[in-house]
Formats: C-alpha cells, sequence, structure tokens
C-alpha cells in the first residue's frame, strides 16, 4: 500500500507488502530477530505460566514476588527452564509470519479497501497455522517450567515439585534427558493426543488474539499517522501501535490464556470443566490470573517484536521500492 503523506514530496510506502520483499533475507532474519526477542523475554512467560497453574497464590504474591522466589530458590537456569524446547517456536514464528504475510497477498483483491478486516483475517490464519506446529513443543515446555516451584507455607526456600504427570523425576539430569523423559510420559500416558493436548484451547487463545492484534495494530497506525506530524518516524509510530495493540488483546483473551494453560500442564478434559474448576478456587480473579506478567510480556514482546520485523522489512524490500521506504 503507498501513499502520497503531504508535505512530503514523493510517495512513500505505508506498508510493505510480501511481493515488495527478497524473502531469502527477510525469513531468515525474522527467525534470528524471532529467536533475540524470545530468548530475552522468556523469563516473563514462564513466571506468567506459574502464576496461571498456581491456586489462591499458594506460591507466589505475584510477578515481583515469583521472580525474586525462583531466582534464589532455582538460581538464573529456572527462570530459564524449558527454554530450548519452547525455542522451537522460532520455527512457527517463521512458519507464522510466512502464513501472514501470504494471506494478506492472497486477500489484497478482495479486502484492500479493509485494511484492519485484512489484518484480521490474515493474523487469525497465521495463528492456527503456527499453533498446529508449536503445541506439542509447548505442552512439553510447560512441563519443563513447573518442574520446580517455590512454596509460600512458612518454610523458606523449600522446592516442591510439581508433577501432573505421576512421575517422578531426578532434575539433577541433564535438562535433554529430562526433556526425553517428559515426551516419553506425555506419549505413554496419553498417545500422540497428549501433545495436542489443549490445542483448541490454544486456538481459541492465540487466533482471536492475533486476529485482534493485528487488526488493532493495523488501526492504531492508522489513527497515529493522521494525529502526529508527517515528518514522525513511521517505525516509531508502528512500535507503539505495536504497544497499544498488545495491551488491549492481552485484557481481552487473558481468561482463555489461563484455561489454555491449565488444561495442558494440569491435564484437565475440557474447557468448560477447566473454567469451572479455576472459577470455583479463584471466582472473579480467574480474569487476572497471571495477567502482570501477561501485560509486561506482551508489551515488551509487542514493542521489540515490531521494532524487528518492520525493520527486517526494510532491509528485505526489493532495490526498486528502497527510495520509497520511509523510516
Amino acid at each position: 500500500m503507498t501513499e502520497t503523506n503531504k508535505g512530503l514530496s514523493k510517495v512513500h510506502i505505508s506498508t510493505i507488502e510480501w511481493d515488495m520483499m527478497d524473502k531469502t533475507k527477510f525469513l531468515p532474519l525474522s527467525m534470528l530477530s524471532s529467536f533475540c526477542v524470545r530468548c530475552s523475554l522468556y523469563p516473563l512467560t514462564l513466571i506468567k505460566t506459574r502464576l496461571q497453574i498456581q491456586k489462591h497464590g499458594e506460591m507466589y504474591k505475584g510477578l515481583l514476588d515469583a521472580a525474586n522466589r525462583i531466582y534464589h530458590t532455582e538460581g538464573m537456569s529456572g527462570l530459564y527452564r524449558g527454554f530450548w524446547v519452547s525455542s522451537a517456536q522460532v520455527l512457527s514464528g517463521a512458519a507464522y509470519i510466512g502464513a501472514y504475510e501470504q494471506t494478506r497477498h492472497m486477500t489484497a483483491p478482495y479486502l484492500q479497501q479493509w485494511p484492519e478486516i485484512r489484518s484480521m483475517v490474515a493474523g487469525g490464519v497465521a495463528s492456527v497455522f503456527g499453533q498446529t506446529i508449536i503445541v506439542p513443543f509447548d505442552v512439553v515446555s510447560q512441563h519443563l517450567m513447573m518442574l520446580g516451584l517455590s512454596t509460600n507455607n512458612g518454610e523458606k526456600n523449600k522446592i516442591i515439585y510439581f508433577r501432573p504427570l505421576g512421575i517422578h523425576l531426578d532434575i539433577s539430569k541433564s535438562k535433554f534427558h529430562t526433556t526425553l523423559d517428559i515426551t516419553r510420559c506425555v506419549y505413554q500416558q496419553d498417545g500422540f493426543k497428549g501433545f495436542y493436548r489443549g490445542y483448541v484451547a490454544s486456538v481459541c487463545t492465540y487466533a482471536p488474539n492475533s486476529a485482534l492484534w493485528w487488526s488493532f495494530y493495523t488501526i492504531f497506525q492508522k489513527q497515529l499517522e493522521k494525529k502526529c506530524p508527517v515528518n514522525t518516524s513511521l517505525l516509531f509510530l508502528q512500535s507503539i501501535s505495536g504497544v497499544l495493540a498488545g495491551f488491549t488483546t492481552t485484557l481481552i483473551t487473558n481468561p482463555m490464556d489461563t484455561i489454555r494453560a491449565r488444561l495442558q500442564v494440569q491435564r484437565t478434559n475440557s474447557i468448560i470443566q477447566t473454567f469451572n474448576v479455576l472459577w470455583k478456587e479463584e471466582g472473579v480473579l480467574m480474569f487476572t490470573k497471571g495477567l502482570s506478567a501477561r501485560l509486561v510480556q506482551s508489551i515488551c514482546f509487542s514493542f521489540t517484536i515490531i521494532l524487528g520485523y518492520e525493520s527486517i522489512k526494510r532491509v528485505s524490500v526489493l532495490q526498486e521500492y528502497k527510495d520509497q521506504v520511509r523510516w
């Protein structure tokens, strides 16, 4: 999409489309950027998961308390428990962004006049595609995250072990062997479908989240471009749009994300059953379980991902469009 901005002497590209980029640059750089962002923000993902799984605040009082207790009882490695399995999300991330851009490209003839809807459709399709790849890794990763939990029952620095699979894992083993043990137990107890436990909940969480995020991102970017001076950095406006989109969608989808985490780790049988259990345990507070960690994670993730994503698109743009790209 191109548009002429008042006060600027030439036509500038507002949105760099799929057919404007060199894919041999775009996809590898996207994977590298995604890995760096996930590596830096992984501790927030782990803390969010533990806050969502705990009952009545029995282990942690909140985001800062969880970070402090995990660090002091498990060390820095505790904040990265399950990271190498979770890092497979880089592959699903590449598939996700490829599906998003390709869907935008395919729907352009039909939805060119409705960019928000176009972004919403592409975001939803890309999420379903990505979740189909990543859920098995997510299941194993979340079990690894829950191996060591600090109690809050007066026994200072005590470690308890969360064993929803009903097995006793020796966490002195290497990370690789521990991961194999969990993978084997998931398969033995639930078969192949065990690796897709919570898949429907994941899709119900992330597909609307992704669809809403990209739609809000497009809306916020359009409004900011209208309100801000024409010489304002477009990359800056896009980064701020990402933050606002992340904040908004997190507030809307947090309850479903909590249900998804419970389904995958505590091995409950259905979304409705998990909702009922959460409601009995927490009441209306179930809507805020892990929200603080998820908001911080989402805001940081949205800002850094969009900063990297939009920068990489500019670097990967074909030579014929370079003069039209606005930074």
